[in-house]
């Protein structure tokens, strides 16, 4: 088999900075009591930059300057010049989209090409989709005159960094409210990238703020009483401290939390385009995300076959340098996400499941899993029922559509799925029965502005994403 010959991005295209201030209204400025953590590449370790700490005084300075705006400048100001700043924002984002990519690689750990065809230019795309809604608010179905919320929390995760932050911020800047966002604290750099966007594009100040830190800095967010509306992408855990925290204070809550997708496929399927889907559902995003497609539930008669033809295709599979465009899967996020991996893996195998990987050389540096795919799962493993965060793969089978529905909706989580037939009436038919906020049929992990993504149960409630993104930030 041949090889491909290296084809690395160049990191001349962007320029870190040794450290970074919090961002608040308007400007960066030092953290108030001088702290400060390193941001490192996880495909290397090395350290990329010191990032500031916030603390409970940094966050109230944030809050208050983005009380500020809201009443004097952003919620007064029309939607129609609204949407103009929101349509700055998407074509910078668009025009620094390289630059932006390279970023996100060097600080998640992702392979370039994800960064680069999927988050920056869906990051962009949801600034443009919701500018288009920011002088349309009276036709979305909110009542002919819709108010924004006031200052919103947002805290997003490490899987997405900018993606998540657009998800976040386009909407509720559309809406007329203001933003303090607090992004992870091993992923900060694009978000703090995207604040010297925001004076690029003269935002008013005050309009959104970006306030780094570890878990302290979003509970003082989440406790703060200035805060009008939180919202969070992130583990059920945390979600739930955070609903407790809220309960009873009159702010506003949505919550997208974790997920563990079933990948439903049918004797009927197209094999080699299933295939792909389950590759581009759990491997090529190093199974690092929520909606990850982490288990497959595929009908016995075909499961030889398909699991023959998945093997061949994960063998193929490039692990490597993030910023070499020929990497297929990159580097784990964190030592701590790693040892998660691994400690689930372990798991898996101890509780009798069958481990396969492929041969694979990992760099010796950096935190790195292999693709994994487990067999002879049962939905009682702990590999089959938890988040795992990585490029690991349960597969279980069936031998009738209701039993594969039973299966895909034993889980505490809700919210994603696909489904893989040629009958467009089992699609439908299936669909209706899964408990899942989102449905994909012959593909996976497809997203689109102005399509709503969020789930049920413990994968928590509220929407992301086209018009009914709007409602959590409308009174």
């Amino acid at each position: 088999m041949f090889e491909y010959a290296p084809a690395p991005e160049s990191t001349a295209i962007v320029d870190l900075r040794p450290s970074y201030g919090l961002f608040v209204d308007g400007r960066f400025v030092p953290p108030a009591g001088g702290r400060g953590r390193d941001t490192v590449n996880p495909a290397t370790e090395q350290v990329l930059a010191e990032v500031a700490e916030a603390d409970e005084d940094d966050v109230d300075a944030a809050v208050a300057a983005a009380r500020r705006a809201y009443e004097t400048a952003w919620g007064p100001m029309p939607g129609r010049e609204r949407a103009k700043h929101l349509f700055r924002l998407a074509r910078i984002i668009a025009e620094r989209g390289r630059e932006l990519a390279v970023l996100e690689s060097l600080d998640n750990g992702k392979p370039i090409r994800e960064a680069r065809d999927v988050d920056i230019p869906l990051a962009s795309a949801h600034f443009f989709y919701y500018a288009g809604w920011a002088d349309k608010l009276g036709y979305a179905g909110y009542g002919p005159r819709p108010q924004p919320v006031g200052v919103a929390g947002q805290i997003i995760p490490w899987n997405f960094p900018l993606l998540m932050l657009a998800w976040k911020i386009a909407p509720a800047l559309a809406c007329g409210n203001t933003v303090v966002l607090k992004p992870a604290e091993t992923t900060p750099l694009t978000a703090l990238l995207f604040a010297e966007i925001c004076q690029q594009a003269e935002l008013p100040a005050g309009v959104v703020n970006i306030v780094t830190g570890d878990g302290a800095t979003g509970a003082a967010l989440v406790r703060h009483r200035g805060v009008d509306k939180i919202a969070f992408t992130g583990s059920t855990k945390v979600g739930k401290e955070i609903a407790r925290t809220v309960a009873g204070t009159g702010a506003r809550l949505s919550l997208e939390l974790g997920g563990k997708a079933a990948n439903i496929v049918f004797d009927d399927a197209p094999i080699d385009q299933a295939v792909e889907g389950i590759v581009d559902g759990i491997f090529f995003n190093q199974g690092q995300v929520c909606c990850a497609g982490s288990r497959l539930l595929v009908q016995e008669s075909i499961a030889d076959e398909l699991l023959e033809s998945l093997k061949r295709r994960v063998a193929r599979l490039r692990v490597g340098d993030p910023l070499d465009k020929n990497t297929d899967i990159g580097a784990i996020n964190s030592a701590a996400q790693l040892a998660r991996v691994r400690e689930l893996s372990a798991a898996g195998d101890a509780e009798g499941a069958h481990a396969w990987s492929p041969p694979c050389e990992l760099p010796e540096r950096g935190f790195w899993f292999p693709p994994t795919i487990f067999t002879g799962v049962s939905p009682a493993h702990r590999i089959a029922r938890e988040e795992i965060f990585g490029p690991v793969l349960s597969v279980l089978t069936f031998r009738t559509p209701d039993e594969a529905i039973a299966k895909a909706n034993n889980t505490t989580y809700g919210l994603s799925a696909g489904v893989w037939t040629e009958k467009g009436s089992r699609i439908l038919a299936v669909a209706e029965k899964l408990r899942a906020g989102v449905v994909w049929a012959n593909t996976f992990n497809v997203f689109d502005p102005a399509s709503p993504f969020g789930g049920y149960k413990e994968s928590g409630y509220g929407r992301e994403g086209g018009r009914h993104g709007l409602e959590a930030y409308l009174a």
